[in-house]
């Protein structure tokens, strides 16, 4: 159900009200069971997947303290609390110094913390969004052990909460007994109580099982089950994954996440502000796309899909880095982008973005290639930006292997799904289940002359421009102290 994303009480600020999550579960519901009757009458159990980090405060009962503060919110905390100094001393050694820095100023709950106490004297539990609807559902303050991705005292090797001792535990101070219990996917969380029965119309006594993160179920919901495949999703983040049964940091000190899947880790890089760039495009330079698409009665997208088809691959020699927003490892990071000429165009920036996205994330398959100490040859698509055709064709000359594109662009509640049939025993196992329930009507095939442009421009041109343009970017920052520093 359509609802609006967040709201901002101050610039930079996102929040949102957590009744809205579970009044747009309940409509939803409702509007299945009018839709369906029949098939909303075998509902067999159900399973709950949302987006990462986003942070609720409840009471004894459940009620929520405050609004959820989103993952995108910029609010910055303080830092009181300091590693030991071998663990300072240790992460200064690698470089990890400012990303830690970073990590506790972002941190949600360092901030609630400090800035409203009465809050957080009053909070039973610290959930996130997954762990607050699985508790309106079945009055147990649990969740999924491959839902704990943010800045929690969460042990990411281990897939369970992080020892009093851990230096999450210093970074993140959250009192144990605020923390729900972890349950690992594919098993029950409890069971639809009385109470959520009639606010959802699903039969009381359901079972909920518990599935995982959105990233990582809509990896599993597009069928990546080991090495030999990759998962790229065109959200608002932009990611690229493979699911592995070896622990392993494609970025150094960056953890991989518990896959839905268990006993498996979901080894990921992020291009951060990913796909929101065509929204950015759109609302900055897509006037004329906009209005068209108005007259015409066809989404926005579809017209900027016509601005691809207009440029050749490579954009003229218009090359993007896809830095619009930065990461922990590179606080300094600035987007770019080079080769204007007369000749260019908006279309050509355009297309120059897609490229750029898709530069960033085949150098993130790279990395990931390497942990996994192989060549990986398949790509499956999903998210948004993947029900354009034109995009998926330049992925595939772009990172010259095939992609498939999966049969339902919801691959996040798909893989939840999958994990729900384990958990009721309608599949024996998680690739059992996978193979029953996943499939690719979609294959795109590079075209060797693409490929071979696209990697000329991908190894001697992107490869070196953050190396290149970062003493520049650290010149600006000393200037403007934008990004700013900790």
């Amino acid at each position: 159900m359509p609802y609006e994303p967040y709201f901002s009480s101050e610039p930079g600020r996102a929040e949102q009200d957590p009744e809205v999550y579970w009044a747009s579960l309940c409509r939803s519901c409702a509007e299945l069971r009018e839709r369906d009757p029949a098939a909303f009458g075998e509902i067999a159990g159900m399973a709950v997947t949302t987006q990462r980090n986003s942070v609720v405060n409840v009471d004894a009962d459940g009620r929520p303290l405050r609004p959820a503060i989103l993952w995108l919110d910029q609010r910055k905390a303080e830092r009181r609390t300091f590693p030991d100094p071998l663990t300072r001393l240790a992460h200064r050694v690698v470089g990890m110094s400012e990303a830690v820095a970073i990590a506790q100023k972002d941190a949600k709950t360092n901030w609630i913390r400090q800035n409203q106490p009465e809050i957080w004297a009053a909070t039973r539990k610290l959930l996130l969004i997954s762990g607050f609807l699985n508790y309106r559902l079945t009055g147990t303050f649990a969740d999924s052990i491959a839902s704990q991705i943010g800045y929690l005292p969460f042990d990411y090797r281990r897939r369970r909460w992080a020892s009093p001792r851990d230096f999450k535990s210093v970074i993140f101070p959250l009192e144990r007994d605020k923390l729900p219990e972890l349950v690992e996917s594919g098993q029950a969380l409890g069971r639809v109580t009385p109470a959520a029965a009639r606010a959802t119309g699903l039969p009381e006594g359901l079972p909920v099982i518990a599935a995982g993160s959105d990233k990582g179920c809509e990896t599993l919901g597009i069928g990546c089950l080991d090495t030999t495949t990759a998962s790229l999703s065109f959200g608002t983040t932009a990611t690229v994954q493979t699911t592995s049964r070896r622990y392993a940091e494609p970025i150094r000190f960056m953890p991989a996440y518990p896959a839905p899947m268990p006993g498996h880790f979901n080894l990921e890089v992020q291009v951060f502000r990913g796909y929101w760039m065509i929204n950015w495009f759109r609302q900055e330079f897509g006037l004329r796309e906009s209005v068209l698409a108005e007259k015409e009665g066809v989404p926005p997208e579809e017209i900027l899909n016509r601005l691809l088809r207009q440029i050749p691959p490579g954009s003229m020699g218009l090359v993007l880095q896809p830095y619009w927003g930065t990461g922990l490892k590179t606080p300094e990071a600035k987007g770019a982008v080079i080769g204007f000429g007369g000749v260019h165009n908006r279309a050509h920036l355009y297309r120059a973005i897609i490229e750029g996205l898709g530069y960033a994330l085949l150098d993130g398959l790279g990395k990931i290639e390497q942990c996994v100490g192989g060549r990986i040859n398949r790509l499956f698509v999903s998210g948004g930006g993947s029900q354009s055709d034109d995009i998926c064709q330049i992925t595939a000359d772009l990172f010259d292997r095939p992609v498939y594109r999966g049969e339902t662009p919801e691959a996040a509640g798909l893989g939840a799904a999958i994990a729900c049939a384990v958990g009721l025993g309608l599949h024996g196992d998680f690739p059992g289940a996978a193979a029953a329930m996943v499939r690719h009507p979609s294959e795109f095939r590079p075209e060797a002359s693409r490929a071979a442009l696209y990697r000329q421009l991908f190894q001697r041109v992107y490869l070196r421009l953050y190396d290149t343009l970062r003493p520049l970017y650290h010149e600006i920052r000393d200037i403007l102290n934008y990004p700013e520093k900790v």
